[in-house]
């Protein structure tokens, strides 16, 4: 369960990206946070992904409250608990597909035994353990977004949070994408999704709409 109470984020005097939103997130749900650009809503999932702090409110997540935690904390929680898939896909050119998937293991310490087989397993899951050794310049923007959610489920993380995980792909290879990410939840994981795109707002669960900061539900 993600719990956001009175959560406000102000940047400056003049400027607050959010405003007293309170809202709870089921777990083993997708939702949709969707406003236009500047609305607020990457920084609530910025937020929630403990990217960022609040300037005032609180946010529990599990009985966890992330904004008293220290950085060492987030940081532990943002490796453990959050897997995020992002709009660029921020894949090291250098390393095969295996070591950009492997590397929050290797953060975290795992051994290498298992790391083979958390690895293996979640390309498996995308459809993507044929490719393991090759490298990201090779891949089209479909394989490299599988890639992507390949990452941020090697760490067995509960919150997958994806920023316009469609926004540099054709509409074909982003429906595929998209059932991926819905597909999560039937084993459990809660999906944030920012989107401008209706269509793929239109399958979470729950759509939740940010205008100027402010949070509500899209179908009340």
């Amino acid at each position: 369960m993600i719990r956001c109470e009175n959560l406000s984020k102000k940047y400056d005097d003049k400027t607050w990206g959010l405003c007293e939103a309170t809202l709870e997130i089921s777990d083993g749900t997708m939702v949709a946070i969707i406003g236009r650009s500047g609305s607020g809503k990457t920084t609530l999932m910025n937020l929630i992904g403990s990217l960022d702090s609040p300037t005032t409110g609180s946010i529990i997540v599990d009985g966890n409250n992330l904004s008293i935690m220290t950085q060492k904390e987030a940081a532990n929680y943002r490796l453990n608990k959050i897997g995020f898939v992002f709009q660029t896909f921020y894949l090291e050119p250098k390393y095969t597909v295996y070591e950009n998937v492997e590397m929050p293991l290797l953060i975290a310490g795992i051994s290498r035994r298992e790391r083979q087989e958390r690895v293996y397993s979640v390309l498996s899951q995308v459809d993507m353990q044929h490719k393991a050794m090759n490298y990201g310049n090779n891949l089209s923007g479909g394989e490299k977004q599988r890639i992507c959610i390949a990452r941020a489920l090697v760490n067995n993380a509960n919150i997958i949070l994806a920023d316009e995980p469609c926004g540099n792909l054709d509409s074909e290879t982003g429906s595929v994408i998209m059932k991926l990410l819905r597909d999560l939840t039937n084993v459990g994981k809660t999906v944030l999704l920012v989107t401008h795109n209706a269509d793929d707002a239109s399958i979470a669960d729950r759509r939740i709409i940010v205008k100027d900061g402010r949070v509500s539900d899209f179908d009340k």
